[in-house]
C-alpha cells in the first residue's frame, strides 16, 4: 500500500541525511555468499515521467522518491524481459513494492541495462547484474542521476529461488538503502533465506530460469567476475 508522498518524503529525507553502513555479513557456512557492495552514483538525464521526452531531468536523493511515487502510478506493465548473450529470461515485478518496481522499469526504458554485464556470479547462490567495466555504463549513471532507494522488505516476500532483489549501497548504510542500478537473482534451492530482511525482493523469474542457472555455472575469476563476460544485450518492458 503506497504512503502519501508527503509522509514518505519526510521519512526518507531523514534517512538520506544519515550516513549509512556496509552490507550485513551472512551468518552462513559459505564465506563467499555475500552480495557485492556497490556505490551509488553521480548526475544528468533527458527524460520526463513518460521517459520519451528530452528535458534534461536528473534524479537525486532529494527528488527520487517523489518521482518514483508518481511514475509508478503511470505504469500498466510489470514484466521485463532480459536478453543476454547466453539466452533470455522474463521477470514479473511485484506491484506492492512500488519504488523498486518503478525504478527497474524506468532504468529498462532508459536502456540503462543494455550492454551491462552479470559481473558477479557465486555458484549455487546468486547472479548479480547491472554493472560493467565499460565507461559507457558510468556515463549512463551520470546522466540518470545519483540516488538510493529505501528498503521495502516487509511485504512478505522471501528470497526464494528465482527472486530478483536489490543490493545495498557500499557507503556507511545502517538503513540498508539500495543501490538502484544493480540487482541480483537467487539460484539457491529452495532459496537464500538468510538474506530476508536485509535486502528487498521486488520480483521473480517467471520464464527462462534455465538461462539464469546456466549463467550461474560460468567460470569466474577474482571477485566472482566471470572470466568470459556475460552481457545483458537488452532489457525490454513487456
Amino acid at each position: 500500500m503506497l504512503l502519501k508522498p508527503s509522509i514518505l518524503t519526510v521519512g526518507i529525507l531523514l534517512i538520506f541525511c544519515i550516513s549509512c553502513g556496509e552490507n550485513p555479513k551472512n551468518n552462513v557456512d559459505k564465506v563467499e555468499e555475500k552480495i557485492e557492495k556497490i556505490d551509488s552514483i553521480p548526475p544528468v538525464e533527458k527524460d520526463t515521467i513518460s521517459q520519451e521526452k528530452d528535458t534534461s531531468f536528473v534524479l537525486t536523493e532529494e527528488n527520487a522518491i517523489d518521482f518514483f511515487f508518481n511514475y509508478n502510478k503511470t505504469l500498466k506493465k510489470n514484466k521485463v524481459k532480459i536478453t543476454t548473450n547466453m539466452g533470455s529470461f522474463t521477470l514479473e515485478l511485484y506491484d506492492n513494492v512500488p519504488y523498486h518496481k518503478a525504478n527497474f522499469i524506468y532504468l529498462a526504458r532508459q536502456k540503462y541495462f543494455d550492454s551491462t554485464q552479470f559481473h558477479r556470479v557465486v555458484k549455487d547462490f546468486i547472479i548479480q547484474g547491472g554493472n560493467s567495466d565499460d565507461k559507457r555504463t558510468a556515463l549512463k549513471r551520470q546522466k540518470i542521476g545519483r540516488y538510493l532507494l529505501p528498503p521495502d522488505a516487509k511485504k512478505g516476500y522471501r528470497h526464494d529461488r528465482g527472486t530478483i532483489s536489490m543490493p545495498s549501497s557500499e557507503r556507511d548504510n545502517p538503513h540498508k538503502l539500495a543501490s538502484p542500478y544493480e540487482f541480483f537473482i537467487v539460484v539457491t534451492k529452495p532459496g537464500s533465506y538468510h538474506l530476508d530482511g536485509s535486502y528487498t525482493p521486488f520480483g521473480r523469474v517467471i520464464e527462462g530460469m534455465d538461462v539464469v542457472d546456466k549463467i550461474n555455472q560460468v567460470t569466474v575469476g577474482d571477485g566472482d567476475w566471470p572470466l568470459k563476460n556475460v552481457y545483458i544485450l537488452k532489457a525490454e518492458v513487456l
